[in-house]
């Protein structure tokens, strides 16, 4: 895989502050780049939301596909195995440690683009993508952050095309790991609470409506999925 194409595009003060120890420091990619801990923080559902998104868009994927974020594990190696012979599939990451790190993972191919890019002043024209993919990347931003990133991930998917989210949601009352979750994310993941608050769709553009939201929680609704289409 060539090196992924980088900018001058500076760390958010938030990422540097909140999850220095998660994605910024060397350590922290040496550390969390372990498929098993990443299916320890989802309380053994990794694969089972992995699978759940790219299931969206079939055995086979075909157009063009925004990532929006590196991912922990091998999401974007199973992605990448579903591209149909003629699509193509960016992956971008403000982070180049993040870059980096998912430029080793994956094999070379000649449709698959690393760079450099904010996800909420997203470089791409309007219309771009026929899917938009961001895992587990909206409880990791602060309020307007997640409004921009969510209006610019709408702004770039075709006309009837889809945007995929999972992310973390309000567990049932019932949940036995409901307040160990509440305490980890109150810890570590503060912007993680608001989606206990409201479900992502809460978050949507009104500039740029969905035609269609399909939302389904997992795990007694620790985990949520919203399939858009514009």
């Amino acid at each position: 895989m060539p090196p992924p194409a980088t900018t001058s595009l500076s760390i958010p003060g938030y990422l540097e502050r909140v999850y220095w120890w998660a994605y910024v420091h060397p350590r922290a990619v040496r550390l969390f780049e372990r498929e098993w801990l990443v299916n320890t923080i989802l309380m053994g559902n990794y694969a089972r939301l992995r699978d759940a998104m790219l299931n969206e868009l079939g055995a086979q994927v075909d157009g063009d596909t925004l990532q929006v974020a590196c991912v922990y594990g091998d999401f974007s190696n199973r992605l990448q195995q579903r591209l149909g012979p003629k699509a193509t599939l960016d992956v971008i990451d403000i982070l180049p440690i993040q870059l980096n790190n998912l430029t080793r993972k994956l094999p070379e191919h000649p449709r698959v683009t690393l760079r450099q890019n904010d996800s909420s002043a997203l470089s791409a024209a309007d219309a771009s993508y026929d899917q938009v993919l961001l895992f587990f990347l909206l409880h990791e931003q602060p309020e307007a952050v997640r409004r921009a990133t969510l209006s610019e991930a709408m702004r770039v998917v075709k006309p009837g095309g889809k945007v995929v989210l999972v992310d973390y949601h309000r567990p049932r009352w019932w949940h036995p790991a409901r307040p160990l979750l509440w305490a980890v994310l109150r810890t570590l993941e503060p912007f993680a609470l608001d989606l206990w608050k409201h479900g992502l769709e809460a978050y949507l553009p009104q500039q740029r409506p969905a035609t269609s939201i399909i939302k389904v929680t997992y795990f007694g609704a620790m985990y949520q999925k919203l399939v858009l289409t514009r």
